[in-house]
């Protein structure tokens, strides 16, 4: 069986209403592992002192998903710190023992955002689509030689009523399914 790594990007997912159900509901897919990436954290802050379990981690993947909250137009502070600490680390320090086992992993986003679609186009609110808005994570996706496919969005977050948090949860582990059913592990 094949492994689908999901990790979770949210400042405090115990606080969290749409990011948790995702995860949750991620975490009911078959061979989906769902991580928490703050509660890794024992210090409470940015820093990777685990970073060989990290490195590892992801060699061992055939899948990852980066789930996250878009904030201010970008990432979590976390996620970007996990990308200078562990991407940098894989991909320019020891490209040929760790970063090599990246080429050709599929990855996938999973993004949560506070306002309606609609305020992510142009002359919209946020004046440019969602996908526009990630380019530096595609762009760091095609330098770490992983196959980034479709994105999850789900909009309106923090505005969901419970059954509609749910619909879109459930939403989410079938877009999994479907994509862990539809790619092919690197080296596979």
């Amino acid at each position: 069986m094949t492994q689908t790594l999901v990790l979770v990007f949210h400042p405090d997912l115990s606080r969290s209403h749409a990011n948790a159900a995702l995860a949750s509901a991620a975490g009911t897919v078959n061979g989906v592992t769902v991580i928490d990436m703050t509660a890794t954290r024992t210090d409470g802050g940015v820093s990777f002192p685990d970073a060989d379990a990290q490195a590892a981690m992801l060699m061992a993947a055939d899948r990852i998903v980066l789930q996250f909250p878009l904030q201010w137009y970008s990432t979590p502070p976390l996620l970007k710190a996990w990308q200078d600490a562990i991407l940098t680390r894989m991909v320019y320090l020891v490209p040929e023992e760790e970063g090599r086992h990246l080429r050709g992993k599929p990855l996938m986003l999973a993004v949560t955002a506070g306002n309606k679609a609609s305020a992510y186009r142009p002359g919209g609110a946020n004046l440019m689509p969602l996908t526009d808005l990630l380019a530096p994570l595609w762009a760091t996706a095609n330098r770490c030689g992983l196959v980034m496919d479709a994105p999850f969005f789900l909009y309106e977050a923090d505005r969901l009523t419970p059954a509609e948090r749910e619909a879109a949860a459930a939403d989410y582990a079938t877009a999994l399914e479907r994509w862990i059913s539809a790619t092919t592990p690197a080296g596979v």
